[in-house]
């Protein structure tokens, strides 16, 4: 009998704690669940009903405009305007004439003997000054043919593109090499005939190539001076059997007399401007 007990006393206690979870799988699903789905169903079919009726992000359209030309949204256009002004510093170093004076400007301080005078700021800061004395007129060109009729709504973005390369184009091919630019034209492959003809992606590298050729140019002829003045100091102090000082050391001060008596800064920032002419 008590065998029997116990039996029925752990069924009914089974039964018990089974019960509900079994009454719980046969209940429907929350309400929350179900208002889930609901919204996620009236959200898809108006995304659905918005892409049958042609709309979109209204901040990134394009119109087609009845002559065939498109124009685009104000947020696309300051989206393309803001990922162009990343690419401004390596505009502003390699397409003007700021990588020739920086270049000069540095093997000017080696020639003299100085390792951090001027310093790297000081001599940035004069190549940037002299590249917008040099490229005024440029930048004039440019800001009349493009820039103002963009901003006063008489051109497209496009056609301002367009116009605002014609006088940088003209600078750049003024001053690169025929040489230097019968190599880039030949490894791109162009057929060219005449120099106007040449895409911007060849002439980029080959006013590159031409500027740093100039640059060095223009830095041997102002170390030959410096030079001629280390190689006397050494030959002074070593028939002086003055072996063991630096002949660095002594030059310097020779160096930087003959800069100031030449009127160095002003003949070289006068030459590196007049070099462009």
């Amino acid at each position: 009998m008590r065998l029997k007990s116990v039996t029925a006393i752990f069924l009914a206690l089974c039964c018990f704690f089974v019960t509900p979870f079994a009454l719980a799988e046969e209940e429907p699903a929350p309400a929350s669940e179900t208002i889930t789905e609901t919204l996620i169903n009236d959200a898809g079919e108006a995304s659905m009903i918005q892409a049958r009726n042609g709309g979109g992000i209204p901040a990134l359209t394009m119109t087609v405009n009845p002559d065939g030309s498109e124009d685009y949204s104000v947020t696309l256009q300051i989206l393309a305007l803001m990922t162009a002004l990343g690419f401004l510093p390596a505009i502003v170093i390699l397409m003007t004439s700021f990588t020739r004076i920086v270049v000069v400007m540095a093997i000017l301080r080696q020639a003299m003997g100085l390792q951090q005078t001027p310093s790297n700021q000081v001599i940035i800061g004069i190549a940037m000054f002299l590249t917008f004395f040099i490229m005024s007129p440029v930048i004039d060109r440019m800001n009349v043919a493009a820039v103002q009729p963009y901003l006063n709504e008489e051109i497209t973005a496009r056609e301002a593109f367009d116009r605002v390369q014609v006088p940088l184009r003209e600078f750049m091919l003024q001053q690169t090499r025929v040489k230097d630019l019968e190599t880039f034209v030949n490894m791109s492959g162009s057929q060219v005939t005449e120099a106007e003809e040449v895409p911007m992606t060849v002439l980029i590298p080959a006013f590159i190539t031409s500027e740093l050729k100039t640059a060095f140019q223009i830095g041997f002829m102002l170390f030959l001076p410096f030079l001629i003045i280390d190689l006397v100091v050494a030959s002074v102090l070593m028939a002086m059997g003055m072996m063991m000082l630096s002949p660095m050391i002594v030059s310097l001060p020779f160096k930087l007399m003959l800069f100031v008596l030449v009127d160095g800064w002003n003949l070289i920032l006068s030459t590196l401007a007049g070099s462009f002419g």
